[in-house]
């Protein structure tokens, strides 16, 4: 049977509801009321209780927690699972920069300065071209260096293990059958020793399609919605367990656990105890409180 580990996620922090919007608008005012410093004292209670990890979309604000988490002496050996691009940021970034064609130069700007130059002159013909595939491991390589930039101090206690593409470029790629682009992609990373990993809304098509193109899944960190009530499970939730008896080599990382907030933490730990195949849990909580009662039941069902 796999380790089962649990991850922090992030989305209380950026005001996050996938069940409604005025939830959502909600937890946006309670977050421009909170510091950084509260966020990271959450995180910080999540892994007393249970969690090993903190799994992040990449913008400022989750950076600014890693930047507090690595002061800390109480987040030792801190796994990070990073996911992007965070779109929101993107599309807030557009309003305050002219539209898509200022985003585009200002991004570009940043990652000339901030990316790794051998990356850059490595795929510079690709970019000329706009390559897809250059331009997103010139991407992945800007994000890296935010990343690394943020959590680098000398105790060592933060360890980025896995960056995962966003369910946006993930499905997208998948729905126009870019293989290669999934392929250049993965060996980046590996490159670079660090696991490579997808989110995604269509668990069962991605690994159907992973298979058939012979792409092996124990190399991969794969995120997907798994819950009692099928909630984010697409197609079907019967066809996602299915899908998951044939990933018993990947690290599979359940989201969605609590379907928004419909399911109350000991009913999500029961489904996802009684489910053979994940490698894991991530789970959003927005007090301190709420994270030591929730990964306290999350570890007590494992």
């Amino acid at each position: 049977m796999k380790k089962f580990s649990l991850f922090v996620g992030d989305n209380p922090f950026h005001g996050i509801s996938h069940l409604s919007q005025q939830k959502a608008r909600e937890r946006t005012l309670e977050q421009s009321q909170k510091s950084t410093q509260q966020a990271t004292r959450i995180v910080e209670q999540a892994i007393e209780c249970g969690a090993e990890g903190f799994m992040f979309s990449v913008d400022e604000i989750t950076l600014s927690i890693i930047r507090q988490l690595q002061k800390s002496s109480n987040a030792s050996q801190v796994r990070l699972y990073a996911i992007a691009p965070y779109a929101y940021e993107y599309v807030r970034r557009a309003t305050q920069t002219g539209g898509v064609s200022g985003l585009a130069m200002n991004l570009a700007k940043e990652m000339v300065f901030s990316s790794n130059a051998k990356v850059l002159a490595t795929n510079i013909g690709g970019l000329a071209r706009f390559n897809l595939s250059a331009v997103l491991k010139t991407y992945v390589a800007y994000e890296l260096s935010r990343i690394k930039t943020a959590s680098a101090n000398s105790n060592n206690n933060l360890k980025l293990e896995a960056f995962m593409l966003h369910e946006i470029i993930t499905d997208m790629a998948l729905a126009l059958n870019m293989e290669q682009l999934f392929r250049g992609y993965i060996d980046f990373l590996e490159r670079r020793h660090i696991r490579p990993g997808f989110e995604t809304r269509n668990f069962s098509i991605l690994v159907d399609k992973f298979r058939s193109w012979d792409i092996d899944l124990s190399r991969l960190t794969l995120t997907a919605s798994f819950n009692k009530v099928g909630f984010q499970m697409c197609p079907t939730k019967q066809q996602c367990e299915e899908a998951l008896k044939h990933t018993s080599d990947a690290e599979v990382i359940a989201m969605s656990v609590l379907a928004a907030g419909y399911l109350k933490p000991a009913q999500a730990a029961d489904y996802l105890a009684n489910l053979e195949g994940l490698s894991g849990a991530v789970i959003g909580v927005s007090k301190e409180q709420q994270a030591a009662e929730t990964f306290q039941i999350f570890r007590e069902g494992h």
